[in-house]
């Protein structure tokens, strides 16, 4: 099945708008993975915004026994100096250039690009981390992506998330009624997106690679994303996640999305 990784860009967010330590980011942490989460994942930036690279370093005895996903930008700030010390699960690189509000873009695997990509995935290898690379659905990419010796892809799921909540496209239609599913959603643009997700997810597969996904995913795109495109062997949600838990609280929300999971294997 998919399994769930959770973001925690958005606690540290809100934990830095004041000096006195709350939310914790650590507490955050054990409560999502007692309620079923799969693994962490966080994202530090140069700026620390939002995680701090301290953070990573407390949060690394509280995910030994889950998976542990640090994203960056490794050409970026301290990224690659603290990897030796964390030495995650799995690393996903990801091309933020500095002050960016968010990832907004998969990885350009042009020569200039790979010439730089190589040593770094090379060297988190030896440390014996998997590497997983940020990429737009794009076939070449997915076939760059592995020669140059990336474990796994993280498609960049923006797009998808936009086209599913266009109601001039699919918006009305994909509301679920007794007795349908996600499946039976009709759509034109977003079947052409897809399409798209699908046939990366599918070239990844046959060349070796695991597939991620992540951005803009949430509870009411997340079963159509799953049901569609596979495999996806994982999902890295923070920003809705962390929205719906003001509603329903942390713990359940980690839980909705688990079960959402397993629903739509």
């Amino acid at each position: 099945m998919t399994h769930l990784s959770v973001n925690l860009n958005k606690i540290a967010l809100v934990r830095n708008a004041r000096s006195l330590g709350i939310p914790s980011v650590t507490k955050a942490a054990k409560t999502c993975i007692a309620a079923g989460a799969y693994g962490i994942t966080v994202h530090p930036r140069p700026d620390e915004r939002h995680i701090r690279y301290s953070d990573v370093y407390e949060l690394k005895p509280i995910v030994s026994k889950v998976e542990f996903n640090i994203e960056g930008n490794p050409l970026e700030g301290r990224y690659m100096e603290i990897m030796p010390d964390i030495r995650p699960t799995q690393a996903t690189l990801v091309p933020d250039v500095i002050g960016a509000v968010t990832s907004d873009h998969g990885w350009d695997l042009n020569k200039e690009n790979i010439k730089k990509l190589e040593p770094i995935i090379n060297k988190l290898k030896e440390l014996g981390i998997r590497v997983s690379l940020f990429v737009d659905p794009v076939l070449e990419t997915v076939e760059k992506a592995n020669q140059i010796g990336a474990d796994r892809i993280e498609l960049y799921t923006e797009p998808y998330a936009r086209a599913f909540a266009e109601k001039n496209t699919v918006g009305a239609n994909l509301s679920v009624r007794p007795g349908q599913t996600h499946r039976s959603a009709p759509t034109t643009q977003l079947a052409t997106i897809v399409s798209k997700f699908a046939a990366a997810a599918k070239k990844a597969a046959e060349i070796g690679l695991g597939v991620n996904a992540g951005h803009d995913l949430n509870l009411d795109n997340l079963a159509f994303f799953c049901e569609n495109v596979k495999p996806v062997m994982e999902v890295s949600i923070g920003h809705a996640l962390i929205s719906d838990a003001l509603d329903m609280g942390l713990a359940n929300a980690v839980k909705a999305y688990v079960k959402l999971l397993v629903d739509s294997e």
